[in-house]
């Protein structure tokens, strides 16, 4: 049967779409507001990390949980009540007093997040019965997303100028209002036949999210406190233990909440791999770079933050190339082209990048378009590779990964310079030392990424 053509499909694109657009539009569009926020709540440097912090923890360390239960009981009912979360949190913004209160609705947030963020992927992958229309759907809703994230800090600058900080989250109101009018008009209820029927494993489900939660945590820790410190290797041994008994615990059970023989399969293990070796690459070469153009360069942080446009250009219109792409070589070459484009994105960073800025520009460049690439692609190589009533917790995985490798992209980065660079940051203007620290992390970021790539095209090629 013919697959409708994506106009057809206009009410669920639409929603999914708004979905995807609240979550890249929010923590790009609250961290301008950060100083503001800290002057009018009173509230330290520390605990306005934890705003941000707080949704990301909370959305990474539950999005495994919800997706094993949007497959049990419906991933329509689960992201439309994430929905009204999601709205309702961002209206008590306006009765915020305190910092803790913000970092409590923050948390909801994140739980909204949770909900209703891998389901996106789910329900754009479900629409449709031919590959390419559902690459062109999700490249479509990637590619609204990432028009919120490069204009959510110009936005929320502008915004701040004529109303209050709160203003920046009460946009999430009618986002979400979008989503679930688009979702509730354009996308049946889900069947019962296509849903997932064993009960949900709770010990798994806890195991899970506290592996997931240390893991997120540990490189905050690592950053902040420095290697020196007991609390950042704790953690990250804590997240260990918690990791070996998730995965013990899912190989003895009886209805496992993550059934590793499915993770093994050749396509699902590949896309996460490189959806893994993207994460890191581009939150690393961020970072880097981003500290890399104010102390290494001297430029200030505005031209810094127009030091970064390649990247952002890049990621918006490179949209564009992926569906000729695919036609030309296929949907799992297409990946391991993506992937290998990021490692060289990092290589050309590290061997070239303290030569001035048009390499970087040309590293940014290249690690985007991978990106670009592997977000769509890696992901529907996950869901390909999927038995149709567990797709929701295959799009919980590719977030999981993403945002877990992320967070390890900015540690290793941010621990490399500490041990290769240890003086104060702001003794680092033009210091050689500082640029042979950008190098060494660089050169970690590469290995790393380049690890997971080359194990991710190898897989690949087991489900040719």
């Amino acid at each position: 049967m013919r697959s409708p053509a994506l106009a057809e499909k206009w009410p669920a694109l639409a929603g999914l779409s708004a979905v995807f657009l609240f979550e890249m539009l929010d923590n790009s569009i609250l961290n301008v507001a950060l100083p503001t926020i800290g002057r009018e709540l009173a509230a330290p440097t520390t605990t306005l990390q934890w705003v941000t912090g707080a949704y990301s923890v909370v959305f990474g360390g539950l999005m495994l949980a919800f997706g094993a239960l949007a497959d049990r009981i419906g991933r329509r009912k689960i992201m439309l009540t994430g929905l009204v979360l999601l709205g309702v949190a961002s209206l008590v913004t306006m009765v915020v007093t305190a910092a803790w209160q913000l970092i409590a609705v923050r948390a909801l947030m994140g739980v909204a997040a949770a909900m209703t963020t891998p389901g996106s992927l789910a329900l754009a992958f479900r629409l449709f019965d031919e590959d390419m229309l559902r690459v062109r759907a999700t490249t479509l809703i990637s590619t609204v997303g990432l028009i919120g994230l490069a204009v959510g800090p110009t936005a929320g600058g502008l915004a701040l100028a004529v109303a209050p900080w709160q203003a920046l989250l009460l946009v999430n109101v009618p986002v979400a209002g979008l989503a679930f009018l688009g979702i509730r008009t354009g996308i049946p209820v889900d069947d019962p036949a296509d849903l997932h029927r064993e009960p949900i494993d709770v010990a798994g489900a806890l195991l899970g999210t506290a592996t997931i939660v240390l893991a997120l945590l540990a490189p905050t820790f690592f950053v902040e406190a420095g290697t020196a410190s007991a609390l950042p290797w704790s953690v990250a041994a804590a997240a260990l233990v918690a990791g070996i008994c998730f995965v013990l615990r899912e190989k003895t059970a009886r209805h496992p909440l993550l059934d590793l023989e499915l993770v093994a399969r050749p396509l699902v293990s590949s896309g996460l791999a490189l959806k893994a070796a993207a994460g890191l690459a581009t939150a690393g070469l961020s970072y880097l770079v981003t500290l890399h153009l104010q102390f290494g360069l001297g430029w200030a942080p505005a031209q810094a933050a127009l030091g970064m446009l390649p990247q952002v250009i890049v990621l918006i219109a490179g949209g564009a190339l992926i569906s000729p792409l695919i036609t030309r070589v296929g949907l799992t070459k297409a990946a391991g082209l993506g992937a290998a484009a990021v490692v060289c994105g990092l290589a050309v960073y590290t061997v070239f990048g303290g030569l001035g800025y048009a390499w970087i520009a040309v590293a940014l460049a290249l690690v985007a378009a991978g990106l670009r690439v592997v977000g769509v692609v890696a992901g529907t190589n996950v869901m390909r590779g999927l038995p149709s009533n567990r797709t929701t917790i295959g799009a919980a995985l590719v977030d999981t990964a993403s945002e877990v490798t992320t967070g390890i992209g900015i540690a290793v980065s941010g621990t490399v310079l500490a041990l290769v660079f240890p003086g104060a940051l702001t003794a680092a203007l033009h210091s050689a030392d500082f640029l042979t620290a950008t190098t060494y992390a660089g050169l970690a970021l590469t290995v790393l990424s380049a690890a997971l790539v080359g194990f991710g095209i190898l897989r690949g090629r087991h489900s040719a």
